[in-house]
């Protein structure tokens, strides 16, 4: 079934005048209801069985980006048990926009479907204004076929996670995410929409009348609990869809009555470093949880450098810019630095 253009959006104020994505935004904002093109409802052995999941790890992927997709599943996005902890990850997805080379990229997800069994795709096009549509469906999927996973990480598919060190953070409420509402990362408060129509994060005033936001971590990588997943769906069904997907997500936990937290060691804008440090001394990383960003073999570098049993750092505090000598064991790398 297809979602049929509301007809009726024209009546919007200065509709003829806003560019043409936030058109088409509009246009299509009431649909949230697609099929599913490729699944994975098996990821977590069936609803049932899935609270045997620790963490699941849920990659927002364009359908281009292919080399991106192989290295997670290389490195930080293996699926396997850390000291008991049972990892599980799934890309999601739409359809690439028009192009010469479209129906070679849905082949593409097709195959990797198949080989991996980690791919749900939604017959939506993959794009900036539909992540909130993506991210929608995603919820819906987790509650169909994911429903009892502790706890969720949600982020991009362009960073460099420290598994370890978030299952590590996440040890601390062991397996209460069934009822806990954990909803972390980098925290972003007294943030105004933007009105600038040459922004790809524009608001018209007619979407969002307020002066700021309701807190919200970016969208870069978020660890959330199934407690909080489950609660933004249900809100999700009462508050439009919103061009800015973080934004909506602090929408919906507002609604639910949770607030969001932020955690030092999620960098959803990068890591902001003095010239004479090197920004990819994976001593550093040893202590981060998620950095955004990196390109595929900076991840298959970094992963393979935090892992390194014999590394000696100078343990830096980033905040504060202090250093100390300090000796990571295979204990200690095992169980993750945070």
């Amino acid at each position: 079934m297809v979602c049929k253009a509301n007809t009726s959006i024209h009546n919007f104020p200065n509709f003829t005048n806003e560019p043409q994505n936030m058109k088409n935004f509009l246009t299509y904002r009431h649909c949230k209801s697609f099929p599913r093109l490729l699944d994975s409802p098996l990821k977590c052995d069936g609803p049932v069985n899935s609270k045997e999941v620790f963490l699941l790890l849920a990659i927002k992927s364009s359908p281009v980006n292919y080399e991106r997709r192989e290295a997670i599943r290389r490195t930080w996005g293996a699926e396997k048990t850390y000291n008991g902890a049972n990892v599980r990850r799934i890309f999601i997805s739409g359809i690439p926009k028009p192009q010469k080379e479209s129906n070679r990229i849905i082949q593409l997800l097709a195959i990797e479907s198949k080989t991996y069994g980690d791919i749900v795709q939604w017959n939506f096009e993959d794009s900036f204004y539909n992540l909130t549509l993506k991210q929608v469906l995603f919820h819906q999927w987790l509650l169909e076929s994911c429903p009892y996973a502790h706890f969720i990480f949600n982020g991009d598919d362009d960073i460099f996670l420290n598994t370890f060190n978030v299952l590590t953070y996440l040890q601390e409420f062991r397996d209460s995410g069934r009822d806990h509402p954990l909803f972390v990362g980098q925290l972003n408060t007294f943030m105004p929409p933007i009105r600038n129509k040459n922004s790809k994060y524009y608001v018209p005033e007619e979407l969002f009348r307020e002066e700021y936001f309701p807190p919200y971590c970016g969208g870069g990588g978020i660890i959330m609990s199934s407690f909080t997943a489950h609660s933004i769906f249900k809100e999700s069904q009462h508050i439009p869809l919103f061009p800015i997907d973080d934004a909506y997500l602090g929408m919906c936990l507002q609604r639910a009555g949770l607030k969001p937290g932020n955690h030092e060691g999620i960098r959803t804008l990068g890591i902001k470093l003095p010239n004479s440090v090197d920004s990819f001394d994976p001593c550093i990383y040893r202590q981060m949880l998620m950095v955004h960003r990196f390109v595929p073999y900076e991840m298959l570098v970094m992963w393979k450098a935090v892992q390194v049993t014999n590394l000696e750092c100078k343990k830096r505090s980033i905040k504060h810019g202090v250093y100390r000598k300090y000796n990571f064991t295979e204990q200690e790398l095992g169980h993750g630095i945070v």
